[in-house]
């Protein structure tokens, strides 16, 4: 079953992708619930990712290997540091005059802004969506697609596009937020955001989605195609029939406002998966 469940995603991403490309963005369209944490919500930068009408079906005719298949990125994005050239993360600045203040604020806002929804019933209840509830997985995202749209224009430190759980049997911890920023911005914006000098953020890159005949080979153990593929490059992917994104996501970032020191509240290891 563990390695059943490595691969969902990089085949929703296919499809996603290629669904995108063929269709005109349509920011009237309200997101879907299975939509990924962190993507750009407008249309703009991965055009719609929802699943097309026909994906949908294909996958319900058969469920097992999509099901399956669409995992892949669920559990790589848990595993972070394994993915290599498929990780991309801002570098630890030296520390300005009021970056300590500035990173303390923002904890201090998480907190208060989660706090309300210890209790998961809370989040699900103001319209907070559970990215594929159904996998399990080591931490759950309850996303607010309202905030991952404002995300796109402004950094609102009460406002985390998600909401970061543990499910413990039936009941769902709450132990974090996720922040997120367009991927066009760079890191001097980014530290506008969160001081660089604190925390890191992530994005994911040289994501080759593989042609439609070969989706299989993301259920491989070691796969050309997806975020954990051998494929990181243009050429490589041209050559093997692939479509290339250099990135896929936008930048997202971990904070656990709950723990007791620095380290622990901005930790890379955590957030990258590495740490229970």
């Amino acid at each position: 079953m563990r390695d059943r469940i490595v691969v969902l995603t990089s085949l929703f991403l296919f499809a996603s992708i290629a669904w995108g490309q063929q269709q005109p963005a349509d920011n009237s369209a309200p997101p879907s619930s299975q939509s990924m944490p962190g993507m750009d919500m407008s249309g703009h930068d991965m055009s719609n990712m929802h699943m097309p009408m026909s994906a949908e079906k294909d996958a319900d005719r058969d469920a097992d290997k999509d099901s399956d298949a669409s995992a892949h990125a669920m559990r790589s994005m848990e595993g972070h540091m394994d993915m290599g050239p498929h990780m991309k993360m801002t570098a630890l600045r030296p520390a300005k005059p009021g970056d300590a203040a500035r990173a303390k604020d923002i904890v201090d806002s998480a907190r208060k802004a989660s706090e309300k929804y210890l209790d998961y019933r809370t989040a699900l209840a103001e319209g907070y969506k559970i990215f594929h509830p159904e996998i399990p997985q080591k931490m759950y995202h309850f996303t607010n697609y309202g905030y991952a749209m404002e995300a796109r224009f402004r950094f609102n430190p009460e406002h985390p596009t998600s909401l970061l759980y543990e499910k413990h049997g039936e009941d769902y911890k709450l132990i974090g937020v996720m922040y997120t920023a367009p991927k066009s911005l760079g890191e001097d914006q980014l530290d506008e955001r969160v001081p660089l000098s604190v925390a890191q953020w992530h994005e994911h890159v040289n994501f080759c989605a593989p042609p439609p005949d070969r989706r299989k080979e993301l259920l491989a153990p070691h796969p050309q195609f997806g975020l954990r593929g051998s494929i990181t490059a243009q050429e490589a992917c041209d050559a093997a029939g692939g479509t290339f994104h250099p990135v896929i996501f936008n930048w997202m970032v971990h904070v656990y406002p709950f723990e007791k020191d620095q380290a622990s509240i901005w930790s890379v290891n955590r957030q990258h998966g590495d740490a229970d």
